[in-house]
């Protein structure tokens, strides 16, 4: 590319210079011309940056050129935005994220005091936000176990105060932190101020430019001047930020308009403007074919920022074309960006299913009873290891974070509690018997809102008659804990019956249309046709299944329909294998909506069945080798190879069932 230095490269490369004057090179022959338009109404700066938001553009992207749906360049104004508020924040883009969910509590207050001491506050807001979110959730953890051995020892809740020197050297790292970070933003704050009254000074003087009276060479001179002004000015406010830019490319605008009678300067700008854009677009499409997505992303930010804030418009003609190429090469670099996320995805889900692998390795060594010293310091060792790795596992899908990790949390305390318990007697029975019905209240609580009604009813039913088993507790927490049990309780119970006085609506709405399909079942008659016909049945049989649940007081018109299917069947010209198999399916159809479990236990019945067969013909092929010196048509010879020949087929049928139920595994 012929000037590709004038681009933002990769990263790693040098900064490039991506600031260019127009040639003032212009012909003493030019005509000079002078402004005869209507002058434009004085307006203030602060009018002016109002007014903004509806000011028509041109090719840079705007409102009106970004669909509300296209979240990436909505993402991209928004970070560019971010920086242009505080130039620090794009150092931000460079400075490594670290896998800190993996680190110790020693480990994260380390990083912490590297990024304080090593880059500027500004750039590593998010850095910082993530390590302290892990250094708080990491030391909520240790401090709860500490704290409940305190109190298993005897100690008094009020009592309690644990400090750790790691945490002493956090919190000094993140008062650094916060000071640092305060001290930067009360000297950016009058700076933005300053910057931003500059900016608005520059707009007044570029609304000023079409009411001069003088050659248009050095009026055109002076607008160049107030550009590069513009570019040099620092930051300013976030939320000031587009609607200045706008303002400012509105009088850029006005004045190219003002230059219309002098298109040699006018199209020179436009000129230029357009290969700056054609070499923006051509590293654009470079970059959608480079294998670093984010690096490639970063860099399509600076593109667009250049595009926006360092280059004026084009020809009208140009305008919709180019905008689209540069569109078009940012959704290619995107859509990588988001196949990339993807495969993080992946991973995170990897990283999830080997966390709850952890959790269920930790929940089986609590199911264990472990009755010796020498057998807990096993465990214990077991299970100071699994925490290890838990802690050393990467990242899982956000939305699933904060669940896995009270799952943990609460799995670790659980097996805690029965150390603790096995080391220390318990000085109260009342004490033991108040720790069962917190756990149930736990239990209760967690599952209120659950609506797996089916389990969850015989859980809820389960924990209320343990409840009643459990002897007395301190008369100080009696009435308090059994408020908060039959609270979650009723909450419950109140929720289910809600939700089946809803479904009741459904359901017997179903049985009206079942009653209704079963009246035009018994008006079938049979074709000549028989795959005909039993395509039939099988329709009938799947709209069956698809009208969905009755009400359990008439579940018996699943009888009927089953009978009449049978009626049916045994009326076509088949064999009793394909009569018994599509009975079968329709029965496995039943099953495998309404419980799994029942799917497995029809499996276990089928293969009893196939070696109660298998052992039955073994025993019939025994007895037949007692039957020497007989001939073929001895009557009870006959019966026994008759019977062995029916148990044969017999087994067959069994084995065509015990594969279709494979089939749905």
């Amino acid at each position: 590319m012929s000037d590709i230095n004038n681009l933002p490269k990769a990263e790693g490369e040098e900064e490039v210079n991506k600031k260019e004057t127009i040639s003032n090179n212009v012909s003493e022959e030019q005509k000079l011309v002078e402004s005869n338009e209507t002058q434009p109404a004085e307006e203030s700066p602060e009018v002016a940056l109002e007014a903004a938001t509806n000011i028509e553009e041109s090719d840079a992207p705007k409102n009106s050129d970004i669909n509300k749906d296209d979240e990436v360049l909505n993402e991209i104004e928004d970070s560019n935005a971010e920086d242009a508020e505080d130039e620090g924040n794009k150092d931000r883009h460079r400075i490594e994220v670290k896998a800190y969910d993996t680190m110790s509590l020693e480990a994260l207050a380390i990083e912490l005091e590297k990024l304080v001491k090593n880059e500027k506050v500004q750039a590593i807001k998010s850095h910082v936000d993530s390590i302290n979110s892990e250094f708080k959730e990491k030391f909520q953890a240790l401090l709860d176990e500490k704290k409940e051995e305190f109190l298993n020892d005897g100690g008094n809740e009020i009592d309690f105060y644990y400090a750790s020197p790691v945490q002493k050297r956090y919190k000094e790292a993140y008062h650094e932190y916060r000071k640092k970070l305060n001290e930067h933003y009360q000297n950016l704050e009058q700076n933005l101020k300053q910057n931003l009254a500059d900016k608005l000074e520059i707009i007044e003087e570029l609304k000023g430019l079409i009411n001069v009276e003088e050659n248009i060479n050095t009026t055109y001179k002076h607008f160049k001047e107030l550009q590069e002004r513009w570019r040099n000015t620092g930051p300013i406010p976030r939320d000031k930020y587009n609607n200045a830019w706008n303002s400012y490319h509105h009088h850029v605008e006005m004045f190219y308009d003002f230059l219309h009678l002098n298109r040699d300067l006018r199209d020179l700008d436009f000129k230029h403007n357009l290969e700056k854009k054609l070499l923006i677009i051509e590293r654009a499409e470079e970059l959608a074919q480079d294998d670093n997505v984010m690096r490639a992303f970063r860099e399509l930010q600076e593109l667009h920022k250049m595009w926006k804030e360092e280059l004026g418009p084009v020809d009208k003609e140009h305008r919709d074309d180019i905008w689209e190429k540069f569109k078009a090469a940012t959704k290619i670099i995107n859509d990588k960006r988001q196949l990339y996320y993807q495969e993080i995805d992946k991973v995170y889900e990897k990283n999830l299913e080997t966390k709850l692998e952890i959790i269920a390795s930790i929940e089986a060594v609590n199911a264990q009873e472990v009755k010796t010293h020498s057998a807990w310091q096993k465990k214990i060792k077991e299970v100071e290891a699994l925490r290890e790795l838990f802690f050393n596992t990467g990242k899982v899908p956000i939305k699933v974070n904060e669940s896995t990790w009270s799952k943990f949390k609460e799995t670790v305390r659980i097996f805690n509690r029965k150390k603790n318990a096995f080391y220390k007697e318990l000085k109260k029975d009342q004490y033991t018997n108040l720790q069962k019905k917190l756990d149930l209240i736990k239990i209760a609580e967690d599952n209120k809102d659950n609506d797996d009604f089916e389990v969850t009813t015989s859980l809820m039913k389960k924990i209320q008659s343990d409840w009643k088993k459990i002897g007395h507790v301190p008369r100080r927490d009696s009435d308090k804990i059994w408020k908060r049990f039959k609270a979650a309780c009723n909450h419950y119970f109140d929720k289910l019956h809600a939700t089946r006085n809803a479904a009741n609506k459904e359901t017997l709405e179903a049985f009206n249309k079942k009653a209704a399909l079963l009246e035009t079942l018994k008006d079938f008659k049979p074709s000549e046709d028989k795959a005909k016909d039993i395509e039939s049945i099988k329709e009938y049989i799947n709209n069956w299944k698809d009208l969905g649940r009755v009400p359990n007081d008439k579940r018996y018109i699943e009888g009927k329909f089953n009978k009449a299917i049978d009626e049916i069947l045994t009326s076509l010209k088949m064999s009793k294998n394909e009569i018994e198999m599509i009975k079968f399916e329709n029965k496995l159809d039943s099953i495998v909506s309404d419980d799994h479990k029942d799917l497995d236990n029809e499996r276990y019945f089928i293969r009893k069945k196939i070696d109660e067969v298998k052992s039955q013909i073994n025993q019939l092929e025994n007895n037949l080798q007692f039957f020497t010196n007989v001939e073929d048509d001895n009557p009870v010879v006959k019966e026994v190879k008759n019977n062995i020949k029916a148990h044969k087929e017999n087994l067959k049928l069994w084995k065509s069932k015990l594969s279709k139920i494979k089939e749905l595994y």
